[in-house]
């Protein structure tokens, strides 16, 4: 690198490159903190401009970084973030972008399906297909606009699935076993009936106004979602645009609501109403509770898998049930798939009995 140290402290990158018509151009740029950024610079420069992958594949985590995280929610980049350090860059790392092959790609996804190697636990289905979706945007990322040949991951096999079958799921019996061991913890007890009656995602809770209800409705209104991101709290808008949504309150659930928050007012209309938990405590909560009353313990995102068991028991479609959670309903369909035989059975049983009485009208 030709990057250098200026009297005042900073550091400057001056150096040539050449252009994409093959002429030689200069470079300057000054004011760089450090001699490492001002380094990053001439290699980021020197990569756009001749679209050349001869770098390692750290060095394209850093090009990837900045087309893609300012076009993402902070938390989403984080999530993607971790995923890329934890468990593509110990392998991927070093290797030249140009030089990784399919074969390496296989290799790197048997390495996941033998499971987690700090655990020694397999990773779910949904999570290998994630982290197996996360290397393959990466390298089309690099193939559409770096001109990277051959993409490596275009002829490897897709890993993981997305149907979860491996959910945790309480019925409506486990969880009024579960929240009668809440007594005397109202904020605990309100945010848990909220999570399994109106199936919302614990970012939506943690983000909840008493602005967002109206209680002569008996109506629920998510717009935005909580994240605990580097020591900050952090208001975003929700998952996806889908995830903005009115969600119709059972009368029961809107009164505990109204006991909970607004009779007498316990919290200004803008003012968080669950800002005394986090995902930690609703976890730990729910682990204990459930242990004191002999349930299987699931994780509080479990309790949304639960809420839509019950829907699918009670016999609403998949568009209404997509509709409540703020997903689409292929989404419902391929998540919750192994939920719907039931449903197809009772369609079954219901059409049998339809041409049963007919045949007794010949």
């Amino acid at each position: 690198m030709t990057s250098r140290q200026e009297a005042n402290g900073t550091w400057t990158s001056q150096f040539r490159y050449e252009d994409a018509y093959g002429r030689s151009r200069s470079k300057c740029k000054r004011g760089f903190a450090t001699e490492a950024d001002a380094d990053r610079f001439e290699r980021h420069f020197k990569a756009r401009e001749s679209k050349s992958l001869d770098i390692s594949f750290l060095d394209f985590i850093e090009l990837y970084e900045d087309d893609v995280a300012p076009q993402l929610k902070e938390n989403t980049w984080r999530t993607k973030e971790y995923i890329i350090n934890d468990k593509l860059v110990p392998f991927f790392g070093p290797m030249i972008m140009t030089e990784v092959t399919t074969l390496d790609a296989v290799r790197w996804q048997n390495a996941l399906l033998k499971g987690n190697p700090r655990t020694g636990r397999p990773y779910t289905d949904t999570y290998l297909r994630t982290v197996n979706n996360q290397a393959v945007s990466i390298f089309n990322h690099a193939e559409r606009f770096y001109k990277l040949k051959p993409n490596p991951f275009k002829r490897a096999p897709r890993i993981g699935s997305k149907i979860a079958t491996d959910m945790s799921i309480w019925t409506k019996e486990d969880f009024l076993r579960f929240s009668s061991t809440l007594t005397g913890r109202p904020i605990y007890f309100m945010a848990f009936e909220l999570l399994y009656w109106a199936g919302i995602r614990v970012g939506e809770l943690l983000a909840l106004v008493p602005d967002d209800f109206d209680l002569r409705r008996s109506e629920l209104r998510i717009t935005k979602s909580y994240q605990r991101i580097n020591r900050r709290d952090v208001i975003t808008d929700p998952k996806t645009e889908n995830s903005v949504r009115t969600i119709s309150l059972p009368e029961f659930l809107r009164d505990e609501v109204r006991d909970f928050a607004f009779d007498p007012p316990g919290f200004d209309h803008d003012e968080r109403m669950f800002a005394g938990l986090t995902k930690a405590s609703l976890s730990a909560a729910l682990r204990e509770g459930a242990q004191a009353c002999g349930l299987e313990v699931i994780r509080v995102h479990d309790l949304r898998h639960s809420h839509v068991s019950l829907l699918v028991e009670m016999g609403f479609s998949v568009i209404a049930i997509a509709e409540r959670l703020g997903h689409d309903s292929t989404d419902i369909t391929l998540k919750y798939a192994h939920l719907l035989p039931s449903t197809q059975q009772k369609m079954g049983e219901a059409l049998n009995g339809y041409q049963e009485a007919d045949d007794e009208l010949l």
